[in-house]
């Protein structure tokens, strides 16, 4: 029986003993890991340190470059066609109507190194005879970037809209821009130089009103984010500039009345949506538009970093500092939620009750 206690005591004293070494071996590992991530750091900040040296500086000035730009006869393309030659670059500022009073201005406000190209991109001819007007009068260090900023935008519900109103929209926003970008790409991959696309926050989020628009300019993100890919191999940036709401800044939305609409509308339509919602639709549109911001300059900086800065980013998305923080979290949020933030406008509430109403 002794024999017995005597040998449950050892067996005891024993694993206490186990058990104190593999604490101390557990508090010697802890140790060493803590005693390593002071290390790491010095070493994550040595190698950060590395790599910025190895960063290309951004250009101090486009001397002896040249940028395409498509669009310029307003807006985004208009004032960066004049920042750019501000900058030094012989700017090809490609307008659809080049004796029109956008294209005659920059002509007065620009210096001799800006070149006015008649450029409609959904026509083949204008694309390759503005190609070989660059080809003809590059400067020394050769095309540096073409900004694909062409474009058009319109607002109605799909059922409101024909197949010609989505083959418009595709045609300028998304074709145009794959018309351009085959024409000028050899160019800019000798270069090793940029193409920017000038897309929109439409691109991924899903609006009612918007969709001939959505479906052009998620094509054409997706154009360039596949081009981004390919062109790494050769040196070439590809860029995507994401705008919020400018269009008052820019004047890009067209103009029209909920009478416009509802005299498109067969009279099958005409029995769905009722002229009440179509004209508070139309007043809600455009008060919604001139809420949105007033100037360019966010946008003009964009472009500019894009074109200029040794490391452009992938993507700009440009709007308010509450709207990043919603748009930033709308790829991780679910559909049904990200489809139901419009159940809190009582526009879309009396939507509903109207529809079909005499």
């Amino acid at each position: 029986m002794s024999v017995y206690i005597v040998s449950s005591a050892a067996l005891s004293a024993s694993r206490q003993t186990r058990w104190f070494t593999v604490a101390s071996m557990n508090t010697l590992f802890i140790g060493q890991v803590i005693g390593i991530i002071p290390i790491a750091a010095l070493l994550l900040f040595l190698l950060a340190k590395l790599v910025s040296r190895h960063r290309p500086s951004p250009m101090q000035d486009g001397r002896g470059h040249a940028v395409l730009i498509t669009g310029c006869d307003s807006g985004f393309g208009h004032q960066l066609a004049r920042c750019l030659n501000h900058k030094g670059f012989v700017v090809f500022a490609g307008c659809l109507y080049p004796e029109g009073i956008g294209a005659q201005s920059l002509v007065r406000q620009t210096s001799s190194n800006l070149i006015i190209l008649k450029l409609d991109v959904t026509k083949e001819e204008d694309v390759q005879q503005a190609k070989k007007t660059v080809q003809d009068n590059l400067p020394e260090k050769g095309p540096w970037a073409v900004v694909n900023n062409a474009g058009i935008t319109d607002w109605s519900e799909i059922e409101w809209s024909t197949f010609q109103d989505f083959h418009n929209m595709v045609d300028i926003n998304l074709f145009g821009c794959i018309r351009t970008s085959i024409a000028f790409l050899p160019l800019v991959r000798a270069a090793k130089g940029r193409m920017l696309y000038v897309s929109s926050i439409f691109s991924f989020f899903n609006c009612p009103n918007m969709g001939a628009y959505s479906v052009s300019k998620r094509g054409l993100e997706a154009f360039a984010d596949c081009l981004r890919v390919e062109m790494a191999s050769f040196g070439v940036k590809v860029s995507i500039i994401q705008p919020g709401n400018f269009g008052q800044a820019t004047n890009i939305i067209r103009m029209k009345s909920g009478l416009d609409i509802w005299e498109k509308l067969d009279d099958e339509r005409k029995q769905t949506f009722n002229r009440q919602y179509i004209e508070m639709a139309s007043e809600y549109f455009l008060s919604t538009c001139k809420a949105g911001f007033k100037d360019t300059a966010v946008v003009i900086d964009a472009m500019m970093h894009a074109v200029m800065s040794g490391q452009p980013k992938y993507r700009y998305l440009l709007v308010s500092a509450l709207d990043r923080f919603f748009f930033q979290l709308h790829p991780l949020l679910p559909t049904v939620f990200t489809d139901a933030v419009f159940s809190l406008s009582s526009m879309y509430v009396k939507r509903k009750e109207m529809l079909y109403a005499k």
